[in-house]
């Protein structure tokens, strides 16, 4: 294993994680004259790239801009493909230095004097701001065949599922949206649901068009029914729903949590609550670890429609005003969601 280079430089500030979230404090620290470096295990931006195809943001465009850039669109709400071209280009104005594909390994040392380590460098900082999210750590069903080439935790357009049998397993906004549109471009779609409704969270213009599809029977629906196996060719289903049926994809809708191995392995602890919330001051985000900060999705563990660019865009300024001890204002109520609460 090579051994990763050493910048001697001494930094204000790296933060880990290159999302919306972790962009703001990069500015804000920027702002307030600190040095920064953020460093990401994936490219710019890389949860919002995961996303489906032209999928459209819940929130209007003033709702997720960051670091004072307008964010203009010629239509009510932006989609996938603008949002990523406007973090591009405010990382850009800003003049961040982003460090893509450098995934972050260990942060050692304390408060004044990190070393984050990478596959490819060391560097060395006072504080760290991680803004990691929760996009790349599924819930998983935990059931046999579950890692299968069929079955799939992120869904990204319809048409490799035309006149295919589709299930998609969820209850939620990503199962509702995900359901129709394959639904629509020719799938037979089954959906399971392990309650005994669809989740009250699914979008106000989302749920009819489901609904009416459920009753007129064009998406078969399961409920109170959950996946015991997953087959080549079928699916074992058991509760209300219990039998097996014909299956050529699994669309496993089932939302997602962050890197709690990560957490742990850099020194946070988390609560024993049910959400496994990490612990952290909540008028400075600072952690356990001294010196180490947590912004954006992360900071409500399991419960991941806490915190979205709305309202985690403004954990920024609570840091950058820690670090150069000044006073920062209360960061506004959260407004609408931002993107599909899983």
């Amino acid at each position: 294993m090579a051994v990763p280079s050493r910048d001697l430089t001494m930094l204000d500030v790296v933060v880990i994680g290159a999302g919306p979230v972790g962009l703001a404090c990069a500015i804000e620290a920027q702002k307030q004259g600190l040095t920064v470096r953020v460093l990401e295990k994936g490219a710019l931006v890389n949860s919002i790239l995961g996303y489906p195809l032209r999928m459209e943001f819940f929130s209007t465009p003033e709702l997720i801009e960051i670091g004072g850039h307008p964010f203009p669109v010629p239509r009510y709400k932006p989609t996938r493909e603008d949002a990523l071209e406007y973090y591009r280009l405010v990382a850009a104005r800003e003049a961040l230095d982003v460090r893509l594909y450098e995934p972050v390994v260990d942060v050692l040392g304390a408060r004044g004097g990190f070393t984050v380590v990478t596959g490819k460098q060391e560097h060395r900082t006072r504080h760290v701001v991680l803004a990691i999210g929760f996009f790349d750590q599924p819930n998983r069903l935990n059931v046999p065949g579950e890692d299968l080439p069929k079955v799939t935790h992120y869904y990204k357009e319809p048409f490799p599922y035309a006149r295919q049998k589709v299930a998609v397993i969820g209850a939620r906004n990503s199962a509702a949206k995900a359901a129709l549109d394959c639904h629509r471009h020719g799938a037979e779609v089954t959906l399971v649901v392990r309650g005994a409704a669809l989740s009250d969270s699914i979008k106000y213009w989302i749920r009819p068009d489901l609904e009416n599809r459920i009753k007129e029977g064009s998406i078969r629906a399961f409920f109170n029914t959950s996946v015991e196996e997953i087959r080549d060719t079928t699916l074992l289903l058991k509760g209300d729903g219990a039998g097996e049926i014909p299956n050529d994809w699994v669309l496993a809708m089932t939302g997602y949590h962050p890197d709690f191995g990560l957490l742990e392995r850099f020194g946070i602890a988390c609560a024993s609550d049910r959400d496994c919330t990490p612990i952290f001051d909540e008028r400075t985000f600072e952690t356990t670890r001294p010196g180490m900060y947590i912004a954006g999705t992360v900071c409500g563990g399991y419960r991941t429609s806490r915190w979205f660019i709305e309202n985690g865009r403004f954990h920024a300024r609570q840091i950058a005003a820690h670090i150069t001890g000044r006073q920062a204002a209360p960061i506004p109520p959260a407004g609408t969601h931002w993107k599909t609460e899983e």
